[in-house]
């Protein structure tokens, strides 16, 4: 058995030695033009671009950004509230949808509107609160 494996494997060797190997022609080097302008100029064949069916349908990723913050029991409560809310309405939001939800109202309101939302916020201390 070995023998007829030698011999399998010559003729593959030969065939492939046999075969003219395929090599695209050399251009002629320009010397006036620079070799970013050459590059940039050249024409790449459609059958050689890889095909990416669906590629420009897909929506970009959105960069997301991890946050922490304080917030008054109350207010806290009004967020789960808000998402019952929601889900009655037949449209479940998850926490952080709701709080997106409202910075969109916000950034959607005039000037004067928007002062008098902040300033019905009251002031409160940053930082992380004191352990009871």
């Amino acid at each position: 058995m070995p023998a007829a494996k030698k011999a399998a494997f010559k003729r593959v060797v030969a065939k492939r030695a046999a075969a003219p190997v395929a090599r695209a022609p050399k251009a002629p080097a320009a010397k006036t033009a620079p070799a970013a302008e050459a590059i940039a100029t050249a024409k790449v064949p459609e059958a050689a671009k890889p095909a990416r069916p669906g590629k420009s349908e897909k929506p970009k990723k959105l960069k997301l950004v991890r946050d922490s913050f304080t917030i008054p029991k109350a207010e806290y409560a009004a967020l789960d509230e808000l998402k019952l809310r929601s889900e009655k309405l037949g449209q479940p939001a998850k926490k952080s949808e709701v709080l997106r939800a409202g910075i969109m109202a916000l950034a959607a309101m005039k000037d004067e509107a928007l002062l008098a939302s902040l300033s019905a916020v009251p002031r409160m201390k940053t930082g992380r609160p004191a352990k009871a």
